[in-house]
């Protein structure tokens, strides 16, 4: 009897491990948090409303858009993505909140496309990305500091510094305007603060210096703004704020008939959302500005044509523009991390994937990606233009050239970079 009852026991016992064997089987190889067997979900905040929305408030709508289409020719691996996009209005304590309701309350896998430098080293500080270990990827700033990969360690900015960035349009200026008064408009904080590092590496000096606080935009402070640098004869003037601090500029500027060269920074240059600001078309023609990426107008490029016919389809066809363009280009490089991180996905495996494999993403732009295991770093360089009366930026001499140099003290140089074909139909199959 004992015996019988010791027999009885045991098969119990076999029966409730194989059972329970069969119930991990059944259950996805991972337990990441965002991931299940049939999606992964994402997050962003960025400003939907407030001073800095106009433009900006685009990049959600337009990343979903790839997504969407990804997610009808079969996802990755089989799994569709969701992305979470919360409104931050421009404003850190408020990205810092709404990025913990994407960790805590939403249990997004990883964040991606959040937008400003202020926000997004208040969040990262905060909230704590690196010590957490959760992917902050393709993000729209190009403060220098994110390369600090002993800081940011899970944070891959897309832009290229705008340290980067000044040191090539300082390059330009000194070729294209030699002996002129030079005059600069600028946010006054690290966003802005990391373009005065750059154009002093550069040796640019600027005759006069008009520094604005976030926020503080608007047709009075424009008025300011201009006669400050009519005062101060500036001739050429940089412009390196926010879109919603270029408008008001040139409006003002036009309408007091200063004749001032504008050169446009890349952040607050998009025709598009000036146009819609206010700022008319004649206004706008004849100011330079600089791009990574091809211009939205060119229809000729082949991710351009791709992306527009996108945004038609599952973006209520807007106004493409630039920030569309950025949307969609950094949801393409979304889509190819997820894939290089494996089927088996973990934060960790998307953070090496980058790392690995990130500088060979097909992507619209026109430099190449610095991603590796020791840089952070996306973008390295610019091209300049020239809008016409269609708001359209064209080449400034005949042909896109690129140049190309990093946050330090390297020499701009002319980059013989030559971007990778565009995968079929927009859809990435990298492992």
């Amino acid at each position: 009897m004992i015996g019988k009852n010791r027999r009885k026991r045991t098969w119990f016992a076999t029966a409730v491990l194989a059972a329970g064997a069969l119930s991990m089987s059944a259950m996805p190889a991972h337990a990441e948090v965002g991931v299940t067997s049939t999606e992964i979900k994402l997050g962003m905040t960025i400003p939907l409303t407030g001073a800095a929305a106009p433009g900006y408030n685009k990049l959600g709508d337009a990343m979903n858009a790839y997504f969407k289409y990804v997610n009808d020719n079969g996802g990755v691996y089989g799994r569709s993505i969701k992305l979470i996009v919360k409104d931050d209005q421009y404003v850190p304590a408020l990205a810092i909140a709404k990025t913990n309701e994407l960790i805590l309350k939403d249990k997004v896998f990883a964040l991606v496309g959040s937008l400003g430098t202020a926000n997004h080293k208040a969040v990262a500080n905060s909230v704590g990305l690196a010590r957490r270990g959760i992917p902050d990827l393709f993000i729209n700033t190009g403060f220098s500091g994110f390369a600090d990969k002993s800081v940011y360690s899970t944070t891959f900015p897309l832009f290229p510094s705008y340290a980067m960035e000044a040191k090539i349009m300082a390059q330009y200026i000194k070729e294209a305007f030699p002996g002129k008064k030079l005059g600069l408009v600028y946010q006054n904080d690290d966003f802005g603060i990391d373009a005065l590092k750059g154009f002093g590496q550069a040796g640019l000096k600027f005759d006069v210096t008009v520094p604005y606080t976030s926020g503080t935009q608007s047709a009075s402070t424009a008025q300011t703004w201009v006669s400050t640098l009519a005062a101060g004869g500036a001739q050429v003037v940089v412009m390196f704020g926010v879109t919603s601090a270029t408008g008001p500029l040139l409006a003002v500027a036009a309408a007091a008939k200063y004749p001032a060269q504008f050169i446009l920074g890349s952040v607050g240059g998009d025709a598009t959302t000036l146009k819609a600001l206010g700022v008319p078309a004649a206004v706008l023609t004849g100011a330079q500005g600089a791009s990574f990426l091809p211009s939205p107008a060119d229809t000729t490029d082949e991710y351009v044509k791709l992306f527009q016919e996108i945004n038609a389809k599952y973006n209520n066809n807007v106004a493409f523009d630039n920030n569309v363009l950025v949307g969609m280009n950094s949801a393409m490089m979304t889509v190819q991390a997820l894939r290089a991180a494996g089927k088996n996905l973990t934060r960790a495996g998307l953070i090496a994937a980058i790392q690995n494999k990130g500088a060979t993403f097909a992507s619209a732009g026109l430099a190449p990606l610095n991603y590796s295991a020791t840089s952070q770093v996306g973008y390295n360089g610019y091209w300049f233009g020239q809008y016409d009366s269609t708001g359209a930026m064209k080449p400034l001499s005949g042909g896109v050239v690129v140049y190309t140099t990093d946050s330090g003290t390297g020499a701009v140089v002319k980059s013989s970079y030559k971007r990778p074909a565009m995968p079929a139909k927009g859809l990435p199959t990298n492992s």
